[in-house]
């Protein structure tokens, strides 16, 4: 576990020389970002019309681990297609909802793997929804494609209608509708095969920054300097109260209290906004726990300490030459007052600018703070279709409601209305 004592970066002198830090350098560094820029489109390779693929269905994860692993190293796909993802989701959530995996593997003529659809049955009272494995949890959705996939594969559409019938004919993976959510228009260089089909825009972007080679002057690119002069004075504010530290967390023990913080300190947050305690749900802290402390290599926990403060925390995962940040924190007292959180992100970007990463993910969300940072907006897609009569009654009523959502979110006076509203509602909760 490495610590940075204070002067952290804002209190650099800017266009003084700075040491390259000692934290473990544990991201993965291959060359291209999964999920990537929505436009414009990667071009549809030429098909080989006397090629067949041929489908298989799987219901047992263990079974595939070797393959999948020796697949998700070539393949286009993203951090959250990966087995070791997925498995530790099934794990502890699926699981516990009863949440059947149904895994389409499609092979060429010669048995050569072309696609693994990580699809999965969820059952709510008599009705049945085809999706992703994992869908909740992974803020992008998509297959695993081999490079050479639009070679093989001309009409993804026929593909996808054959892959229907042939798990509506298995009585335990038949399903009522069909809800893919959160699906981005291109995997790495390829384009993503299901936005073939008819989709409606998530409610949602995600938000990319494409990282410079040294963190000054990435900083001063996107930091005006009367921001850059109140940043630093907020850090002095935060010094003030304590020893200023950013910690490279990676011993397990100290992982684990570095993510219980993290889930308390969200916790708060939630109960502050009014919303539902995302850390509540069966399977949630044990997925997150189990995630951070087992996935070496990939998770990466650090935080923010001041004094005996832990002021700010962070979850992230490596795939690529990319940083995805899926968790974080701060702490609700005096010292959010200066900004721990903003302090923790910059030590976040410095570090991955620092291990050579050209891409820092801030994953879905719209928050403004991200638009600061990124220079990607990241399109993302939802595919809803129904398969029986009550399915449709569920897509009506499904796709009204994102409709609503996205007006809303969208609208910038719906917007603040409602976050009136939640504020509004969550006073008369307490009272």
């Amino acid at each position: 576990m490495s610590e940075h004592n204070l002067p952290l970066t804002l209190l650099v002198r800017e266009g003084e020389a700075r040491p390259l830090s000692e934290d473990r350098a544990s991201f993965d560094l291959a060359a291209d970002l999964p999920t990537t820029i929505s436009p414009p489109l990667a071009a549809i390779e030429p098909s080989d019309a006397s090629a067949s693929v041929s489908l298989e269905l799987r219901e047992d994860l263990a079974s595939l681990q070797p393959e999948w692993t020796v697949f998700q190293r070539t393949a286009a796909c993203t951090v959250f297609q990966t087995f070791e993802w997925l498995s530790k989701w099934q794990q502890h959530v699926g699981n516990l909802r009863g949440t059947r995996p149904a895994i389409v593997l499609g092979r060429d003529a010669h048995g050569v793997l072309l696609f693994i659809l990580p699809l999965a049955i969820e059952t709510q009272g008599p009705i049945r929804r085809l999706t992703w494995l994992g869908s909740e949890l992974c803020d992008y959705n998509a297959p695993l494609i081999a490079r050479d996939f639009w070679r093989h594969v001309g009409d993804f559409a026929a593909l996808w209608r054959e892959a229907q019938r042939h798990l509506q004919s298995n009585p335990r993976l038949c399903f009522d509708f069909i809800d893919l959510q959160k699906m981005a228009e291109t995997l790495g260089d390829k384009r993503n095969p299901f936005l073939s089909l008819t989709t409606q825009r998530n409610a949602s972007s995600a938000h990319v920054a494409t990282l410079g080679r040294s963190w000054e002057e990435y900083y001063k690119a996107k930091r005006s300097s009367e921001t850059r002069k109140k940043e630093r004075k907020q850090l002095r504010r935060l010094g003030e109260l304590g020893e200023v530290r950013f910690v490279d967390v990676s011993d397990k023990p100290e992982i684990a209290r570095t993510i219980e913080t993290l889930m308390q300190q969200k916790s708060k947050a939630f109960a502050r906004m009014g919303v539902e305690d995302l850390f509540a749900r069966p399977g949630y802290r044990a997925f997150w726990l189990d995630v951070a402390t087992t996935l070496r290599g990939v998770t990466y926990a650090s935080r923010l300490d001041v004094g005996s403060t832990i002021a700010a925390t962070s979850l992230g995962l490596t795939h690529r030459g990319c940083y995805y940040l899926v968790l974080s924190s701060y702490h609700d007292g005096e010292v959010m007052r200066f900004g721990p959180g903003r302090a923790h992100l910059h030590e976040l970007l410095r570090h991955a600018i620092e291990h050579d990463i050209g891409h820092f993910d801030f994953t879905i969300g719209d928050e403004p703070y991200k638009r600061d940072w990124a220079d990607v907006e990241v399109r993302l897609y939802d595919h809803l279709q129904a398969a029986t009569l009550r399915g449709a009654v569920v897509v009506a009523m499904i796709s009204a409601f994102r409709r609503t959502k996205r007006l809303i979110k969208t609208t910038p006076a719906l917007w603040q209305a409602y976050s009136k509203a939640r504020e509004l509602a969550r006073f008369l909760r307490q009272r």
